[in-house]
């Protein structure tokens, strides 16, 4: 049997996006020449934010005595296994110096950028977990500056829960600015006099779009869309869990994929009469976005076999991807595209996403294909460095000579004549291609 859609969507994640473009251009231009000013005047429209840009220590310290005891150690809870997954992950890489040919010497060094910008969205308390992710990667990986921008609530600035979270993870310099005005002062190091190399972080589809639109000005994390999510299910996965995993992710907003994979039809059948109900019974902006979302992006998608299954979930990529089914190693070994991968019905996207340690800003729309999430490596530039002794210039000059004249680039191989002829004056060397 080929692969047969079961519920098939109605729109892809790359739905809309045409709108935003001209928006955010005009306003990073604006921003860049109009300065500080214009940046405060776009937050003043925005977010209706007359106060200070810059988070004084004092209104950090008025947050942290706002925020309940036992949030503050959730906070440290997930704080600590986010930071060890990062030591862990900067652990890993490594200097060194090879010998390539006696007296050539080339080596890696891994050096720590000096600037980044963390974006965390707004809201009550749900990103809290964002804060954490990109804050404390960014100071393991040994950033000098990490600035950290986040909406102003009406109310009065920052939430008071995520201003703890940032300053607990190590922000050295925390903004009052949302959206494209955020994430334009940080690449231009407005308020700060620290122009970001890096921006990071999750962001609707303006913050975004502002991103990529800098891209190459400065690195990005990733190019970034909705949240999604996979589930590969089997005949023995429970469709309760799998069905309120789904709706786990859904709940993100309206144009949230939600995809179920599986061989087993039964399954699939309970999976799709649970969802509506487990839908209907959030609280009203949930069930509004998870309906949407699973009515335009959601499908569940029948397959044969093990190697089918492996085979669609590489072609989407996904940005999460849960396996509920026997054999996990086997889905370890064999899987290859996805952002992070939870195996075992044990652990899920929300563990992930909020406390479970591995970083949950994560590509989306496809680009697991190419890259892996928001490491500790991400803050960090990989360099390479050479040197050599005059006697291993011998055959490097020669050859360097040769091969630049074939290309026509007669200056390049001048650079390998002299140092022969330096170096070696009573020698004869073939320096001509042949």
């Amino acid at each position: 049997m080929a692969v047969k859609y079961l519920k098939k969507a109605e729109k892809t994640a790359a739905t809309g996006e045409d709108d935003v473009r001209a928006i955010v251009a005009d306003m990073l231009k604006d921003i860049e020449q109009g300065g500080e000013e214009t940046c405060i005047a776009y937050t003043r429209k925005f977010d209706n934010w007359h106060g200070d840009i810059v988070v004084s220590q004092e209104d950090i310290d008025a947050a942290a005595a706002k925020v309940p005891e036992q949030l503050k150690k959730d906070i440290q809870f997930a704080y600590e296994r986010v930071r060890d997954f990062a030591q862990a992950q900067l652990d890993s890489l490594s200097e060194f110096e090879t010998e390539l040919s006696p007296g050539l010497f080339a080596g890696q060094r891994l050096i720590p950028m000096q600037a980044a910008g963390c974006y965390v969205p707004g809201g009550r308390y749900s990103h809290i977990a964002s804060a954490i992710m990109s804050v404390t990667t960014a100071k393991v990986a040994g950033v000098d500056h990490v600035i950290a921008c986040s909406p102003p609530g009406r109310e009065g600035g920052i939430h008071p829960a995520i201003l703890y979270t940032l300053s607990l993870c190590g922000a050295d310099t925390i903004l009052n600015l949302g959206g494209v005005q955020g994430i334009a002062a940080m690449a231009f190091g407005q308020f700060t006099g620290h122009p970001a190399d890096i921006l990071v972080g999750p962001g609707n589809q303006f913050v975004a779009e502002a991103k990529r639109q800098l891209y190459g000005r400065v690195g990005i994390d990733m190019f970034a869309g909705p949240s999604e999510v996979m589930v590969i299910a089997d005949a023995d996965a429970d469709p309760e869990l799998v069905a309120v995993d789904l709706v786990g992710q859904a709940e993100h907003g309206p144009n949230t994929p939600a995809w179920l994979l599986t061989d087993s039809e039964e399954l699939a059948e309970k999976v799709m009469k649970r969802l509506p109900e487990l839908i209907a019974d959030l609280p009203e902006l949930n069930s509004k976005s998870a309906e949407a979302a699973w009515r335009d992006y959601g499908e569940v998608i029948l397959v044969d076999t093990k190697e089918e299954a492996v085979k669609v979930s590489d072609e989407y990529a996904s940005e999460h991807l849960e396996v509920h089914a026997e054999d996990l190693d086997w889905w370890l070994q064999n899987l290859r595209n996805y952002g992070s991968l939870f195996l075992g019905e044990e652990t899920n996207v929300a563990f992930g996403d909020k406390t479970s340690g591995p970083n949950h800003i994560l590509p989306t729309k496809g680009a697991a294909k190419y890259t892996g999430g928001l490491s500790a490596g991400k803050f960090i530039k990989v360099v390479t460095y050479q040197r050599s002794t005059k006697e291993a210039s011998k055959d490097v000059a020669q050859v360097t000579a040769r091969i630049s004249r074939l290309e026509g680039m007669e200056a390049h191989a001048k650079t390998g004549d002299a140092r022969l002829a330096k170096y070696f004056p009573d020698e004869q060397f073939n320096l001509q291609p042949e």
